[in-house]
């Protein structure tokens, strides 16, 4: 009986070693996913970068259900990315676009 308890203990922690060692290996310890790279807005417009400095702004902007922004231009190029729902972006002249959790693009 304790033979048979003590092998079983073995083999499991062998198991468990091996595979942790599996995960380890599949994992690795830094992911990188390029999500966009672009040149033109998701209109097809080219992205031109204002003249000056530099200068970089995140925001995380929330929009509640069939709430909209109104009509508004950035002063520079920006990007978006959908974490949940969808979002309709929509131009002046009519032409839109909707776009859905998980999806890129630039403006």
């Amino acid at each position: 009986m304790f033979k048979t308890l003590a092998l079983r203990s073995v083999l499991l922690s062998t198991t468990l070693v091996a595979l942790s060692g599996i995960a380890a290996e599949t994992t690795p310890p830094v992911a990188v996913a390029q999500i966009l790279k672009t040149t033109n807005s998701w209109d097809g417009k080219p992205i031109i970068y204002p003249p000056g400095s530099g200068e970089v702004t995140v925001l995380r902007i929330e929009i509640q259900p069939d709430a909209e922004t109104g009509w508004h231009q950035h002063p520079v190029p920006s990007f978006a990315v959908v974490l949940e729902g969808t979002l309709q972006v929509t131009l002046r002249d009519g032409s839109s676009r909707r776009f859905g959790a998980g999806e890129v693009f630039a403006e």
